[in-house]
């Protein structure tokens, strides 16, 4: 009777991560030694697998014999089944795939700005609760190259926002980016320059939605004009005709406000 010993390899790649009260050179440099870290598996490989017969002098081995899909899966369903315990166990959240479609009739906004001698079209789309979902960007002066590039740019923008990508990161990402056309930006009360279209228009989006006052080159200044004495029905109707899409509410203002009995509002302006 023969007998044979199989040897399968395995490849795993790992992440340990580490929370530090200060970071400075000390404690980068003790890092390596600490084991409070959680770890954790990114992804597992089946290399290959030998098998060697026992009995002769001479051991032989066999060539290597690719694993199966299902094989492969089996056990990478297994590493990632225990890897989300240990997220879940530990009280972080796991991410899913779902995609948040917009709905048919939304609101948004249309920004118009000119940056040297191009005109830039900001178009957004919110969800109900005034989350961004969409933009699209349209410009004059361009070939049709730059407009489509700039048009499916957009589009994978709007995908990422509604799978759940934070607007923080695509800020961050292309914020200072520079490249023509760039300079003085007229037409928008907040920004004055921009290093590119891709800086101007996550720097509004950053300000709009995000209120990073800070990425902004001029204060918001609140208007102080009402100096009529109104019921505060009255100002509220006029405060949400003056923030709300009127092609969005059309007639039916009453239908499409949001109920909120349940917070105070306070109205009541500085003198």
């Amino acid at each position: 009777m023969k007998k044979f010993i199989v040897e399968t390899y395995y490849t795993c790649t790992f992440k340990t991560v580490h929370k530090l009260n200060n970071l400075n050179e000390n404690e980068l440099n003790k890092i390596d030694g600490r084991t409070d870290g959680e770890v954790e598996v990114i992804d597992v490989k089946l290399n290959n697998r030998k098998t060697k017969k026992i009995g002769d002098n001479k051991e032989t081995y066999s060539k290597t014999i690719e694993t199966t899909k299902s094989e492969k899966k089996s056990i990478t369903n297994k590493i990632i089944d225990k890897k989300n315990e240990n997220v879940v166990s530990s009280g972080l959240k796991v991410k899913s795939n779902t995609r948040f479609r917009m709905p048919d009739r939304r609101k948004g906004y249309i920004q118009k700005a000119q940056i040297g001698d191009h005109k830039v079209y900001l178009h957004t789309g919110e969800y109900d609760d005034g989350k961004i979902g969409e933009i699209f960007i349209d410009t004059n002066k361009e070939g049709e190259l730059v407009k489509a590039m700039m048009n499916n740019f957009a589009i994978a923008i709007s995908l990422g926002l509604q799978y759940g990508v934070p607007l923080d990161e695509y800020v961050d990402a292309f914020i200072d980016t520079k490249f023509e056309p760039s300079g003085n930006v007229s037409g928008n009360d907040r920004i004055l320059s921009a290093s590119s279209i891709l800086d101007y228009v996550f720097r509004e989006l950053a300000i709009s939605y995000l209120g990073k006052e800070e990425l902004a080159h001029t204060p918001s200044i609140a208007s102080t004009k009402n100096n009529i004495k109104e019921t505060t029905d009255e100002k509220f109707i006029k405060i949400v005709k003056n923030i709300t899409s009127k092609g969005f509410v059309r007639s039916n203002l009453e239908e499409k406000l949001v109920d909120l009995s349940d917070v105070r509002i306070n109205l009541k302006t500085k003198s």
